[in-house]
């Protein structure tokens, strides 16, 4: 299993959510995207780089360890959510995705931002637009209510109902998107988008997920 931090965060931040994996028998690899944690310093960070990032450690990982890399899982949280499902819609070596506090479209997430700090709508598109120049992709290609769609292997949505950084509607917009019986949708009760302790509780069937899906795993 690759795990790929949030925004702002890190792999230490995350690893109470690799520990019940790796108890379960999985060997579990923990990445700082550029510009977090120990990663080296870089221009600027977007979901596009963290999903870089997460490939490269994709690919070192085969390279370096063939054996413990037969079957790959990745899970990613908040932006990392994001990163794991767009990796993994163009690569076919993936075997799961566990996405967590996921947002549906970074458009919908910058307007919301925006209309909080009180931007004009005419300036919202502007800046919409200037990132997308900025990053290199146009939001409709990296978002995932749209990438999950293009992903063939066992996928795990995972959001808090009490998220209020990105609501849980998102991850039932993405459910939605795609009627396909490949993607299941996992709702934590009180949990916040940050609950990483909350969502810990829930780890059986985070397991169980992985276990469907042809990890020979132990049960917990």
């Amino acid at each position: 299993m690759v795990i790929l931090h949030g925004w702002g965060g890190n792999a230490e931040q995350i690893l109470p959510m690799a520990l019940p994996f790796h108890q379960a028998g999985m060997n579990v690899l923990l990445v700082d995207a550029r510009n977090h944690g120990r990663s080296d310093r870089d221009t600027f960070s977007s979901l596009p780089r963290f999903a870089e990032d997460l490939e490269k450690a994709i690919e070192w990982l085969k390279y370096k360890y063939p054996g413990y890399s037969r079957k790959i899982a990745l899970l990613g949280h908040s932006v990392g959510g994001g990163a794991v499902l767009f990796a993994a819609s163009r690569r076919n070596d993936i075997d799961a995705v566990i996405s967590i506090s996921a947002f549906a479209h970074p458009e919908w997430m910058m307007q919301r931002f925006l209309k909080r700090k009180h931007i004009p709508s005419f300036l919202v598109t502007f800046v919409i637009r200037y990132v997308e120049w900025v990053i290199g992709y146009r939001y409709e290609e990296i978002a995932p209510v749209n990438t999950v769609c293009r992903i063939k292997c066992p996928v795990l949505l995972v959001h808090g109902k009490a998220d209020l950084t990105v609501p849980v509607e998102d991850a039932l917009i993405i459910k939605r998107k795609c009627k396909r019986s490949n993607i299941r949708l996992l709702a934590v009760e009180s949990a916040g988008h940050e609950s990483v302790e909350k969502i810990k509780t829930h780890t059986k069937e985070l397991v169980e997920f992985l276990r469907d899906s042809g990890f020979p795993l132990h049960s917990l």
